[in-house]
């Protein structure tokens, strides 16, 4: 029994794209799809970190890189094809890419400032989906993953429009649940908490620009585990959720958040 489950959790054979490669939780969760056999493709937007990230993971494993903002239509056709082409179908997408956002009360938020937030928070994600798809059906089914956030479930002041992208996020994966089930796609959203990387120090600077030392502690004295959750153990989710292993799971958000939204 254990060791069919353990099998359940390797991704041999599978083949995976996930955008935002080159941040901490993407290269983070490209490293360990890598290290469980399955063949990745970076995308990004930016040349110089996909070179670099694409160099450090080559020893891991069989690994592809495309050239792309995560809300260029025809630059995620392109990755989308580009996989095809270079590993010979699809399995798993992890629609990863996103934005904080410029931290400003409502009244404030321009209309630009808030466009781009969810255009790459949300219409990325949705065209990521879109042009994933055809291929997934054709694979005979796979699973799509959509990082949300614990934004995606509560509200935070400063941060309308990243919140409403990511409640945006957990509507796009329900509806996608309902209409792929039947092609034994599946399609889930991840909702971290405060992860160790840029984007919550990004945040911390924004809120707390006279002391984000201090905003850190206060924050991490509202998390039930006292501390910032971690890349990989973000990465090790999505590895759940892109394996067998998660075969049931559909339709739903999985927290990673230390208990912050049980508070």
């Amino acid at each position: 029994m254990m060791s069919s489950m353990t099998d359940r959790q390797r991704l041999d054979g599978k083949v995976a794209i996930i955008t935002g490669a080159t941040g901490g939780i993407g290269e983070a969760t490209a490293e360990l799809f890598l290290d469980l056999g399955a063949k990745v493709m970076l995308v990004a937007r930016s040349a110089d970190k996909l070179a670099a990230t694409k160099g450090r993971l080559e020893p891991h494993g069989e690994v592809g890189g495309s050239i792309s903002d995560a809300a260029d239509e025809a630059g995620i056709a392109a990755a989308v094809a580009a996989t095809l082409e270079q590993f010979g179908g699809l399995d798993i997408l992890i629609a990863n890419a996103g934005t904080e956002g410029v931290v400003k009360p409502v009244e404030a938020q321009t209309v630009d400032e808030f466009e781009d937030v969810m255009r790459t928070n949300v219409t990325g994600v949705w065209m990521a989906m879109k042009h994933c798809v055809a291929p997934l059906k054709a694979r005979g089914g796979g699973s799509i993953v959509a990082m949300s956030s614990i934004a995606g479930c509560v509200g935070f002041p400063g941060l309308a429009p990243y919140i409403a992208s990511k409640h945006a996020v957990y509507g796009l994966v329900k509806t996608g649940a309902l209409e792929l089930g039947p092609f034994n796609i599946r399609v889930n959203a991840v909702g971290p908490g405060p992860i160790d990387n840029r984007m919550i120090d990004s945040i911390e600077r924004q809120l707390g620009p006279d002391d984000p030392a201090a905003l850190r502690a206060g924050l991490e004295a509202s998390i039930p585990m006292r501390r910032y959750g971690k890349n990989d153990e973000v990465a090790h989710l999505l590895a759940f959720l892109a394996s067998d292993a998660s075969s049931y799971c559909n339709g739903s958000i999985y927290m990673i958040d230390g208990g912050y939204v049980a508070a």
